[in-house]
């Protein structure tokens, strides 16, 4: 099973909670093959991945793949100076099977993540979480005025995607974003987000909720974490400065290792 994280140093900061958590409850990690996206990551950092996915007794394949975040997506509106979260747009063209899982690096992956393992997905390009209707995500506008959406299309986060990787290549998906990337530089509010939801038109496999539970700074305890993926929305993550004092993740799971070395949550 093909899981990808597309990270940056900055990105180091909540990995190693990600992995530990992802491979200490997967039922057979020998299965996994974990594939790293990496922009500007240094020699040193892909070590302490290494290190750390050996110290939880990870058994499966490690795939390091560097692009150059601001050559490949410099043009485009960029998320505080770091055009990185593109790079999963590069899944299809980097991994060729037919299916592959998206992770963002700020999540806890507290259930079997093997459960989405050849998942039926259909004719459906993506798979994600349903988030909301259109009428309620940041980046509606770009939608209703440039492509004509009504509000209640659905939407959802890219924070957990699964791709169907033979479909997105047979439909040629990579003209379709490129040319709105090309036309709109600097409207993707949501950046590869907005784009990801363009192309799937409001069509996308249902994931159940599980697996992508969002928990937000200022929220307390989350109700149902358990058997989920968290996601830690928003700014400040629970191993930020302020997360001790600001988000009530920040209790949960123990202590878990970074990938940069130091603790986490």
């Amino acid at each position: 099973m093909n899981i990808v994280f597309n990270v940056n140093e900055l990105g180091m900061e909540g990995l190693g909670a990600t992995l530990s958590s992802l491979v200490s409850n997967c039922s057979d990690n020998s299965q996994l093959v974990l594939w790293f996206l990496c922009s500007e990551l240094r020699l040193r950092d892909k070590d302490n991945i290494r290190s750390l996915l050996s110290s939880v007794g990870y058994r499966g394949d490690v795939k390091f793949v560097d692009f150059d975040a601001k050559g490949e997506f410099g043009h485009l509106r960029s998320l505080h100076g770091d055009w990185t979260p593109y790079g999963r747009l590069l899944i299809p063209r980097t991994i060729p099977d037919k299916q592959a899982l998206y992770l963002d690096s700020d999540l806890l992956v507290l259930l079997d993540i093997l459960t989405l393992k050849d998942y039926e997905m259909g004719d459906s390009l993506l798979g994600a979480v349903f988030g909301c209707d259109l009428k309620y995500a940041l980046d509606n506008s770009f939608f209703t005025k440039n492509l004509n959406w009504s509000l209640d299309t659905p939407y959802f986060n890219s924070g957990v995607v699964l791709f169907n990787l033979e479909k997105w290549r047979q439909d040629d998906v990579d003209s379709q974003w490129l040319k709105l990337a090309e036309r709109y530089p600097d409207g993707l509010i949501s950046h590869d987000q907005t784009l990801l939801n363009a192309v799937a038109g409001g069509k996308f496999a249902r994931l159940p909720d599980a697996y992508n539970n969002p928990w937000y700074p200022g929220e307390g305890e989350l109700l149902s974490y358990h058997n989920s993926i968290v996601h830690f929305v928003g700014s400040p993550k629970p191993w930020d400065l302020s997360g001790r004092f600001l988000h009530g993740g920040y209790k949960i799971g123990g202590v878990i290792t970074r990938a940069s070395g130091r603790k986490n949550i």
